[in-house]
């Protein structure tokens, strides 16, 4: 029970600090959806040296590479294009806009 406990205050440290790096984004980036993973997402991408697959990203994040979570981190990316931030080079690779 302790061991949840902390992960739970360890989550909700890394929350505000991810919330707080948002802050640091370039000022002509537009108004982000309401989620701590966009700036990280974004984070990658200024990493990456070439184009971003779904499942890329994922890993970049920290996440498992569950359907759930590729799809999820997927539908952030196509929000994210979308908003004019990223571009879909082809089918599945994604990259920031120039």
């Amino acid at each position: 029970m302790r061991e949840a406990e902390t992960h739970l205050e360890h989550l909700a440290i890394t929350r505000t600090t991810v919330t707080g790096l948002a802050d640091r984004l370039p000022a002509d980036t537009p108004d982000l959806p309401e989620h701590p993973d966009y700036p990280r997402i974004l984070a990658a991408f200024n990493h990456a040296t070439g184009p971003l697959r779904a499942k890329d990203v994922c890993e970049a994040l920290g996440h498992e590479l569950l359907p759930k979570n590729v799809e999820g981190t997927r539908a952030k990316l196509k929000r994210l294009v979308e908003l004019g931030i990223l571009t879909e080079a082809d089918t599945g690779n994604f990259t920031r806009k120039q």
